[in-house]
């Protein structure tokens, strides 16, 4: 069953952001999709998030709405993206979306993965 969500605290989305994710659906005529972010990963620094295009959500998807922009979590991903941000920056490095979570993850710190992080 998936569950949606208006405002949450989950994951929030700068107006930048949206506005970027929008832009991106339009020039590829996906207009109507939405944003999937998820875990691709996790490590000594804790997890590695990505973000993906998506048609629909899946049934047991948290989706999170902002601005009109449907977010998507799957249950796996979202102990992870609990408290999380998406930003777009614009920087002499270029320009992307930045995911970040100040929210610590049981598991994630360095040494955890036994690769002698430091």
């Amino acid at each position: 069953m998936t569950t949606t969500v208006e405002k949450s605290n989950t994951i929030t989305i700068s107006d930048l952001a949206v506005e970027n994710v929008r832009k991106m659906m339009e020039e590829r005529e996906l207009s109507g999709h939405c944003l999937r972010v998820y875990v691709a990963g996790v490590g000594c620094a804790g997890p590695q998030f990505g973000l993906a295009i998506d048609k629909a959500p899946q049934d047991d998807d948290t989706v999170v709405e902002s601005d009109g922009l449907r977010i998507l979590v799957d249950p796996n991903s979202l102990v992870y993206v609990d408290g999380a941000s998406i930003e777009y920056a614009n920087g002499p490095q270029g320009s992307g979306f930045r995911i970040s979570n100040p929210n610590p993850v049981a598991g994630s710190a360095c040494g955890s993965c036994g690769a002698g992080c430091g």
